[in-house]
């Protein structure tokens, strides 16, 4: 087997000696070539070549979320093509690790490498459905370059949350839950359109859902983590349906910690609900508009500013290891 790993050496929670170990241990079942990430976009790249190589069989990302989502970018740039394109395996080795954690894959990087080299041997493989956002036509949004994302989107107050993170790592502060946890309190404290939605979701053969404060694009579930605790902001979301959408009208204090505790207190049965919460599931095609441009994220990665936002649903999108 013939196969290409890509290394983030930024990785969170895990060492240049936890690498080197994980290293050896592919390389002694497969014909490896691993190469480390060294600008934002090289995972991407990376996985693009390989797969129009048409040489390689596997592509393990070894990273987080982030990586993860580079490296599906890279897969699917020319589209989806399940049995034409390298499979993928993930070695998570981010703080949160949705994706991987999402597709029952031990969150420890060495057991995880341990559970993938299982799965080959045992030639155990999975198609999962994906997320497609793009610019929407006829708006200032259209020129955007579409992107796949692996677990979810959102447009609004999760994305400032992000962006706000990430404004603390730059400064050298450590991607931790406790590090998010303040960020959501400030973000509450500040935020403009909280008291008074400006997204709107539109759908083909549907009235248009106004006024949201909160809108959040779930590919699986859960939704993400609270260190251990899983958190379902759309229960029913999967890999082997379309797409699922939380939306909230309201973001008063009574109504966050309201749902914030039906979101600790979450579980695959129920998530957040309401008079002021939205819930829909298995969508293909959706769009949300906003008043005024709002941050948008993917996959916990802030892509700046957006009033547009098409969603598109891809059933059986891409191999992945199990």
């Amino acid at each position: 087997m013939r196969a290409l790993l890509v290394v983030n050496p930024a990785a969170t929670t895990t060492s240049a000696r936890t690498r080197d170990v994980l290293i050896h241990a592919l390389a002694s079942e497969m014909k490896l070539e691993a190469i480390t990430t060294e600008y934002r976009g090289h995972g991407r790249d990376l996985a693009r070549r390989a797969a129009e190589s048409g040489e390689i069989d596997l592509v393990v990302a070894l990273g987080g979320d982030g990586t993860v989502n580079e490296v599906v970018n890279g897969l699917l740039h020319h589209g989806p093509e399940p049995e034409g394109l390298p499979r993928l395996a993930v070695v998570p080795g981010g703080s949160t690790n949705v994706f991987a954690r999402a597709l029952g894959i031990p969150n420890d990087a060495v057991e995880a490498t341990g559970a993938i080299l299982d799965a080959l041997r045992e030639q155990s493989e999975r198609t999962v459905g994906l997320g497609l956002a793009s610019g929407t036509p006829g708006t200032e949004d259209e020129s955007v370059p579409s992107r796949w994302f692996t677990f979810c989107a959102g447009v609004g107050f999760d994305a400032s949350v992000i962006g706000r993170v990430e404004q603390q790592r730059a400064r050298g502060k450590r991607s931790t839950h406790a590090l998010y946890v303040r960020q959501v309190m400030r973000q509450f404290l500040d935020d403009p359109h909280r008291r008074a939605g400006v997204i709107s979701l539109e759908r083909p053969g549907a009235d248009p859902i106004t006024d949201l404060a909160l809108s959040i694009v779930c590919n699986t579930s859960p939704w993400s983590f609270l260190g251990n605790r899983p958190l379902y902001a759309s229960p029913k979301a999967s890999f082997d349906t379309g797409l699922d959408v939380l939306g909230l009208t309201k973001l008063s204090t009574p109504a966050v910690a309201r749902y914030a505790t039906q979101l600790l207190m979450s579980s695959p049965e129920r998530g957040p609900h309401g008079k002021h919460a939205t819930t829909l599931h298995d969508l293909t095609d959706f769009t949300l508009n906003s008043k005024v441009p709002l941050p948008f994220q993917m996959d916990g990665d802030h892509l700046g500013l957006r009033t547009s936002v098409t969603f598109t649903g891809v059933r059986r999108a891409l191999r992945v290891i199990v």
